[in-house]
């Protein structure tokens, strides 16, 4: 009993010694960093705290200044100028015909002669309409004869009527007799005026004034009456260009008529050369597919420059923008914020919206722009709003160095 006592207050004390040690070490340790300095400022690693933390808001440093090219908004009016590809058309071609199935006697012209009206172009076989011409005389001069003595035998029976040997009804019928033969005679040259009309259709003349295309028949061939083509005549001086007016210039192109006509150039392709004419012709109807209207301009053709069928470029004022804001297109910029320029105010990059008017020859009228405002022109893909801008000379950039060219800038 006394040996387990003795044992266990000795087990005790080595467990007790046990936890004051380790409670010594634990204490020293905490003691070690609790007095150890704290690391200086220039010995971490970690990054100084921002302005913002420390109470102070120092401004951003500046970027460089941009290098653009600028100009000013101008006022003055501007032409409304269409363009357009027209056509060249003949004013007048006719498909000469035969009126009458026959034979061709004579061909009196040559493919691609110029012609005049009345010419005489072909002579066909006449001979059968000659006949009926002479059948149709021969006709006329035998119901004369029979008009002749209807008169005579009328002049009688009124002669008679006088003197009691005949009644009212003998005289009235020798008159039915004389007005019948009169009718006849007036049909019988009618007959004749029909006969001869056929017979003209013997020689084909020119309808008007124009040159002769390909001749499809020779001395001897066949032709049936209103199918056969023997030739085509085109006119060309005057000549028309068709093309199409887009809907919203019908108004401007209508007013333009009442004038007169409007100016119209047209231009052959390959520097072929310019004409000068007028609007003579716009549609009663709107293309309800193309939204456009068919119109036509008429030109002189002298030098027979302008030909049937060929392509030429339509250019054609129809109205002016008065005393618009006239900028160059190269300095609209076309983005998801809509149609802006950048205008330059205190040396400062201003985004300015604008409306674009029109368009032409390298030109915008716009609206959202004053007179005289300074606009950027090269050098506003690398513009954004507030950026400063320097303004350098239009032809610094033929004579920049190459490092001055590629953006580089000196340290």
């Amino acid at each position: 009993m006394t040996d387990s006592l003795v044992s266990r207050y000795f087990l005790g004390a080595v467990v007790t010694l046990g936890l004051v040690a380790c409670s010594g070490k634990n204490e020293a340790e905490t003691a070690a960093a609790v007095s150890a300095p704290l690391p200086s400022a220039s010995s971490a690693s970690a990054p100084a705290p921002s302005p913002a933390a420390s109470g102070a808001l120092p401004a951003a440093p500046p970027g460089p200044p941009v290098s653009v090219t600028t100009v000013k908004a101008e006022v003055r009016d501007m032409a409304v100028v269409l363009k357009a590809t027209g056509t060249v058309m003949p004013l007048t071609s006719v498909d000469v015909k035969a009126q009458a199935s026959t034979l061709v006697k004579t061909v009196h012209i040559k493919e691609g002669q110029f012609v005049k009206a009345g010419d005489l172009m072909f002579t066909l076989d006449a001979r059968t309409d000659e006949a009926n011409v002479a059948k149709a005389r021969a006709q006329l001069a035998k119901d004369q004869a029979t008009l002749a003595d209807a008169q005579r035998q009328f002049k009688r029976s009124q002669q008679l009527f006088s003197q009691n040997f005949i009644s009212q009804g003998a005289v009235d019928t020798t008159q039915a007799v004389v007005e019948a033969a009169t009718a006849t005679v007036a049909a019988d040259q009618a007959a004749i005026d029909a006969a001869r009309v056929a017979l003209s259709y013997a020689q084909v003349r020119a309808p008007h004034s124009g040159r002769a295309g390909a001749i499809n028949v020779s001395t001897g061939s066949a032709v049936q009456s209103n199918i056969s083509t023997l030739v085509t005549i085109t006119q060309l001086d005057p000549i028309a260009v068709g093309f199409s007016l887009p809907q919203r210039n019908l108004v401007d192109a209508i007013g333009a008529l009442k004038d007169g006509g409007a100016s119209v150039t047209a231009t052959l392709a390959d520097n072929g050369g310019s004409f000068k004419g007028k609007l003579k012709f716009v549609d009663n109807t709107v293309d309800a597919a193309s939204g456009a209207v068919k119109a036509k301009a008429v030109f002189a053709n002298k030098e027979e420059r302008l030909w049937p069928g060929a392509f030429v470029e339509i250019s054609q004022t129809v109205s002016t923008l008065k005393e618009a804001i006239i900028v160059p297109q190269a300095a609209i910029i076309q983005g998801a914020r809509g149609t802006i320029v950048y205008v330059v105010e205190d040396g400062k990059a201003v985004m300015r919206p604008i409306k674009q008017l029109m368009g032409q020859s390298g030109e915008a009228a716009v609206s959202g722009l004053k007179a005289g405002e300074t606009v950027v022109l090269d050098g506003k893909q690398n513009v954004r709003p507030g950026s400063m801008v320097v303004e350098r000379a239009k032809d610094a950039k033929a004579n920049a160095p190459a490092g001055a060219a590629s953006g580089s800038r000196a340290p």
